[in-house]
């Protein structure tokens, strides 16, 4: 049984000569983190155990309670760190910031990482293939009421679409609009229409009847 040294922490039953390289260098990267003491190995491990436990139904919640409540709302879009701090979600500190945008039937906002896959992770957990594909990345920023109709979502020529570059010091969430006539609908029942390509902008949330449907 092979064992990977980290300082004073060994992980045994790790083989390094089976990972990819990149897992190579993201261990390598670990353990110098730990031997200048930036972070322990627990504290790493506990990072990417919390990441690894996102996922868009963290993100629904925090949609569907802006729906239902103005005042969240108001102070998602003004002080995203203060309002899901209120829902028990920390973003990473002291980066990325989060940005949160609201699509209106004025503007649609279409969020794309044109360098790599910056994403909300602490609320989507992990970014989809098709995010991290160069087609998308590319295409996004060139033609992005075509990268919409391929995702079915149809955009008026008399609505703006705003493409907004997610970097490593900012990423963004989509607040999609609220679908007519669930007004009386709760907090639940309503995170229930948010998907996760709502909250990136390529599509909008689903009606009932689709929800329903799936």
């Amino acid at each position: 049984m092979s064992e990977i040294d980290h300082g004073d922490h060994t992980h045994p039953g790790m083989d390094i000569e089976g990972l990819s390289y990149h897992a190579r260098r993201v261990r390598a990267m670990e353990t110098l983190l730990a031997q200048k003491g930036v972070l322990t190995i627990e504290e790493v491990q506990r990072n990417v155990d919390n990441v690894e436990s996102r996922s868009p139904a963290d993100g629904a919640r925090v949609v569907a309670k802006a729906w239902v409540n103005p005042e969240y709302r108001a102070k998602l879009l003004s002080d995203p760190e203060a309002a899901l701090a209120e829902m028990g979600y920390e973003l990473p500190d002291p980066t990325p910031k989060l940005g949160v945008v609201e699509n209106t039937a004025d503007v649609h906002h279409l969020v794309v990482c044109t360098l790599c896959s910056c994403y909300p992770r602490a609320l989507l957990g992990r970014p989809p293939d098709w995010y991290k594909s160069f087609a998308y990345r590319s295409r996004a920023v060139i033609d992005p009421r075509g990268v919409l109709h391929e995702f079915g979502t149809e955009v008026s020529d008399d609505t703006e679409v705003v493409v907004l570059d997610s970097t490593a010091d900012l990423r963004y969430l989509v607040l999609p609009q609220q679908p007519a006539g669930t007004e009386g609908m709760s907090e639940e029942e309503l995170a229930s229409l948010v998907t996760r390509d709502s909250m990136i902008g390529v599509s909008r949330a689903l009606t009932p009847e689709l929800a329903a449907a799936d």
